[in-house]
């Protein structure tokens, strides 16, 4: 065991100076990036959730029920995942002693649910033990409702109709009801099974549950992952009353009071310390949600648009202000708590391109090939793939056309391989302009997430889009980003001068001649299309 100590020199990777961790706790793993305060990368481990747990037996990193709409995680997964990583890096000689503060992100809308008791139990934690014996058995659901459920519809138009519709809805708290959403997911375990959720004494968030760990006692949830929930009034940054009562008995004592994302949430237990060498005076800055988290570790500039892609594909864009609308999300922004960001989200990203990739290629690199020898607007020939019930359009299923607009059964793998990819894209398109998105001359598509290297989507993300499409060094924006948003609250410097290094992106791809005449007419098909499937 590595005794407790004050900050010093020690191991000599880092030459003594202040690092700090950055956390993603993401859908199909957890990963930590570590950086000093010059923003040098020092090193970064993960853990996946299928291969390095076996044992709870998760596809993709979730459970799907049989009804095939509700997904859930086992919450001991994560902290189970959390003792291997933290292992990792101890095995890896890497140099707790110098961190001085640590944040990051969890997967967004995800819900825990903390048994009556729990409190203690995360005050006393002891070194001699992992940290998944001593906290396996302090939920009261013990798997954990994910973004990919579906299973909400009629708590959403409950939830809508208590406030005076969808609309108002949004007003207050920046989107319509989603089933996604996490106000909606506790009004549901409220309303099946009110011994759990009487049996509840705290409800995190995937990003405050993992802080709480660190600290030893309940951390709060932050405002811009809060704006997630369907239950923060983003215009006073408080919850709302009327979204409470509508989804649980007592819920704001249950949720605790919402805090800024850069606020310092507690030191880091002793636990950390006794075990690993974490310094006393080590920080936890509150966790944020993923996308809110990306944002803040790709540094954008004014105008640019974020695609992230991974299991879920987002697109979001930082905005002075917001307007309510009936499409996407408005959040409060991670970095600048005046300021917001707009979001699209979609369910299905990098599992359907992967499974089309797995039949009809094989491999990447024959998907990328397969890409190329075919041309922009893939002969007419349309398709929209929804392994998981999407978001908007609110469907399942795999939807093929051709030229005429024709349904068709199947298409050549080569035409399957770039139609996945078009259908996904022009879909993001659409609704993010639907959202307010505008595409100018100084526009850059940022791209991060697991796919965001892939050179075929790249290409067809710069295509339909009309602008070009950067990428940066380190692929997982979010984890950056909690190291970011760590250096900015614990030494209180602005977001800015806390990123000046910060690397700037590579362009990666740029849209083709010819590609706008091309694309602009198959967003027009799109709405179409989507009008066809959506009214079988």
């Amino acid at each position: 065991m590595v005794g407790r100590r004050k900050r010093q020199i020690f191991g000599g990777n880092m030459s003594g100076n202040s690092v700090y961790l950055g956390f993603d706790f993401s859908t199909q793993q957890i990963k930590c990036v570590a950086i000093d305060e010059e923003l040098n990368f020092i090193c970064e481990k993960a853990v996946r959730f299928d291969t390095d747990l076996p044992e709870f037996k998760t596809q993709g990193g979730v459970h799907v029920h049989d009804d095939r709409v509700t997904v859930t995680v086992p919450t001991a997964l994560w902290i189970k995942a959390l003792d291997i990583l933290l292992f990792r890096l101890q095995n890896g000689l890497f140099d707790f002693s110098n961190v001085m503060g640590i944040s990051g992100c969890g997967q967004q809308h995800g819900s825990v649910y903390w048994r009556k008791g729990s409190k203690l139990k995360l005050s006393k934690l002891k070194p001699m033990a992992s940290l998944h014996d001593q906290l396996k058995d302090g939920f009261s659901v013990p798997e954990s409702p994910i973004w990919m459920d579906a299973s909400t519809m009629s708590q959403c138009q409950k939830l809508e109709e208590s406030v005076g519709g969808p609309l108002k809805l949004a007003e207050i708290t920046g989107s319509r009801a989603f089933v996604r959403m996490t106000g909606e997911q506790i009004m549901k375990i409220s309303q099946n099974d009110p011994e759990a959720y009487a049996n509840t004494e705290r409800i995190s968030l995937v990003s405050s549950f993992v802080p709480s760990i660190l600290i030893g006692d309940y951390a709060p949830i932050d405002l811009s992952d809060g704006s997630g929930m369907n239950l923060l009034d983003i215009n006073t940054k408080t919850w709302s009353q009327q979204c409470l009562d509508a989804c649980g008995e007592n819920l704001g004592e249950k949720l605790g009071e919402p805090v800024p994302s850069p606020t310092v949430v507690g030191n880091i237990h002793s636990y950390f310390c006794d075990k690993y060498g974490f310094p006393d005076e080590c920080k936890v800055v509150a966790f944020t949600g993923d996308n809110p988290s990306s944002l803040a570790g790709l540094s954008p500039r004014v105008g640019d648009v974020i695609f992230s892609l991974g299991t879920s594909d987002c697109i979001f864009l930082w905005v002075p202000d917001w307007r309510p609308i009936l499409i996407g999300d408005a959040y409060i922004n991670p970095v600048h708590q005046d300021e917001f960001y707009n979001f699209v989200g979609f369910k299905n990203g990098s599992l359907e391109r992967e499974a089309i990739k797995d039949r009809c290629a094989g491999s990447w690199e024959k998907f990328e090939d397969m890409v190329k020898s075919t041309p922009m607007g893939n002969n007419g020939n349309f398709g929209l793939f929804f392994g998981q019930v999407e978001v908007q359009p609110f469907l399942k299923g795999t939807f093929r056309f051709n030229e005429k607009n024709e349904k068709v059964d199947v298409f050549p793998p080569d035409v399957e391989v770039r139609a996945v990819l078009e259908g996904q894209m022009i879909a993001r398109r659409v609704y993010s302009e639907l959202r307010g998105m505008k595409i100018t001359p100084q526009t850059r598509l940022l791209a991060t997430g697991g796919a965001s290297n892939n050179k075929a989507i790249q290409q067809v993300m710069a295509d339909v889009f009309n602008a070009p499409v950067y990428t940066t060094e380190i692929a997982d924006s979010a984890a950056l980003g909690g190291c970011y948003r760590a250096i900015q609250a614990c030494t209180g410097k602005q977001f800015e001068d806390v990123v000046k290094n910060h690397p700037e992106p590579v362009c990666v791809a740029k849209p083709t001649p010819g590609c706008v005449e091309v694309y602009d007419k198959m967003c027009e098909r799109y709405r179409i299309i989507e009008k066809i499937v959506t009214e079988k």
